[in-house]
């Protein structure tokens, strides 16, 4: 009868070491799931204050998008309404407004060495050469 408290025992640990693997594995999926959370709630206010980089992000295709509402207004989960995805990677109205207004400055002139006309007029040929220096540009 020595073998039943044994065995007994021998149960019992394994008991309380399989109880506690299961705690360590629910409380990593249980931070892993609040990093993941707290990601999609930071880039949620990221796409409602326009700062999505549209090139970095694709968009949702709108049956995954309307498969994710339905599984969340059927689990009783919050369900935010966002603009749809074009509208809120689209660049904000005034960034737009500024890159036109950055845009319509007049061009610089080109800073250089630059043949000018001679006295009769007229240019000598243009060389593909930046470095010919010889008399007929010079004097030109």
């Amino acid at each position: 009868m020595t073998g039943i408290p044994e065995a007994f025992a021998r149960f019992r640990s394994d008991l309380d070491a399989a109880v506690t693997r299961g705690r360590r594995a629910a409380a990593a999926a249980g931070a892993k799931s609040a990093a993941q959370r707290e990601r999609n709630r930071e880039l949620a206010e990221q796409a409602k204050a326009r700062q999505v980089q549209p090139d970095r992000h694709a968009a949702t295709s709108p049956d995954v998008q309307r498969v994710a509402t339905g599984f969340r207004r059927h689990q009783g989960l919050p369900v935010e309404e966002l603009p749809p995805a074009a509208e809120l990677l689209a660049p904000d109205k005034s960034q737009e407004q500024t890159d036109a207004n950055a845009n319509s400055a007049p061009e610089r002139p080109v800073l250089g060495s630059r043949a000018v006309a001679g006295p009769s007029g007229q240019l000598p040929p243009e060389r593909g050469d930046d470095e010919d220096f010889s008399q007929a540009r010079i004097l030109y």
